[in-house]
């Protein structure tokens, strides 16, 4: 080959990567309005200017639930994409070899145990009714290893399946069953919840259940092609996380502008009970992600799937490059590798 067209080829492939980068970084999220949950930070991180500030054009994609995200990346409609773990993990099992989680901005979903006032300590679950999604569902095993931390023989309960947690919610407030678990935000918008509290709240529920909900993730070739670009939104989010738990009025007024149907009061609540929620270090931590692993391969949907080890599905380079420039949070979201 001479030395002219080496050098077409270089000048070919220097051109399609700027026209690369020049383009808008697309991020897939799951959520068709700004949720009341840690994730919201993808969407303030725009709304708020993080991402202009760091250098990089971010456009959300919005659709409905991961099947929909995984659709949307895998078809070439964004450059990330934020999923739920355990799909991913299937994913990944079942032979996909370019996707890697490289940040969680929202590793620990703020899910929290609800009861009748009549549950006033979690033994008095025993021989109770508890509402679940589905037999086998990841919200009952995590559910059982937090009750089971709190000392409540689970063999007695009798779980129902329900569906989605605000279908939870309802049945519990209409008594249905006695207990059930949903997140902080689906707690916090319920109109009325007289007769009802928290059993166990979000930090005593990740506590003991470390489980990483939802990681962002980039095929290879975004990893190739756009790497500076996702260092730049990693850095952003990371940012952001740490302002929204320095001083959670921040968050509450950055909400109340995406979100003014929420009583501002209601998000000032929300953001002090998210303040050790927030992913200030990037949130993949090599053990809870681990953690995740084991937790997830011990329920009915992973009975027969190959188990897949850390590597073939994170990469820590670019969230690690973001650390050493940043520094390490050491207050929160633990840092293991």
């Amino acid at each position: 080959m001479n030395l002219k067209l080496l050098g077409g080829l270089a000048a070919a492939f220097l051109l399609s990567t700027l026209a690369a980068q020049a383009q808008p970084f697309r991020l897939i999220v799951t959520d068709l309005e700004t949720p009341l949950v840690p994730n919201s930070v993808m969407d303030l991180a725009q709304q708020e200017g993080y991402f202009e500030r760091e250098g990089v054009e971010v456009e959300l994609v919005r659709v409905q639930q991961t099947p929909s995200a995984l659709a949307a990346l895998q078809a070439g409609e964004g450059e990330m994409a934020n999923i739920g773990t355990d799909a991913l993990l299937l994913l990944v099992a079942g032979g996909a070899t370019d996707l890697r989680a490289v940040v969680s901005p929202n590793k620990s979903l703020p899910f929290l145990i609800a009861a009748k006032d009549s549950i006033a300590t979690p033994a008095d679950l025993a021989g109770k009714s508890f509402g679940i999604g589905r037999p086998g569902s990841l919200d009952q095993s995590l559910s059982t290893r937090v009750l089971q931390a709190a000392d409540v023989d689970t063999d007695t309960l009798e779980f129902v399946a329900l569906g989605q947690p605000n279908v939870r919610a309802q049945a519990l407030v209409a008594g249905q069953v006695d207990a059930t678990t949903m997140s902080i935000g689906t707690w916090s918008a319920m109109a009325d919840t007289t007769g009802l509290h928290v059993l166990i709240d979000q930090d005593a529920y990740y506590a003991a259940a470390p489980v990483v909900s939802k990681v962002n993730i980039v095929t290879q070739k975004v990893l190739d092609e756009r790497a500076e670009d996702v260092k730049k939104v990693i850095t952003a989010l990371v940012k952001a996380s740490r302002d929204f738990a320095a001083d959670p009025a921040v968050w509450a007024a950055a909400m109340h502008k995406a979100r003014p149907d929420i009583d501002l009061a209601t998000l000032q609540a929300l953001g002090t009970s998210f303040a050790k929620s927030w992913s200030v270090n990037g949130g993949l931590n090599k053990d809870e992600l681990n953690y995740t692993t084991t937790a997830l391969y011990q329920g009915e949907d992973f009975a027969t799937v190959r188990k897949v080890e850390l590597a073939e599905w994170t990469d820590f380079s670019i969230l690690d490059a973001v650390l050493a420039e940043l520094g390490p949070d050491s207050t929160m979201d633990n840092v293991t590798r």
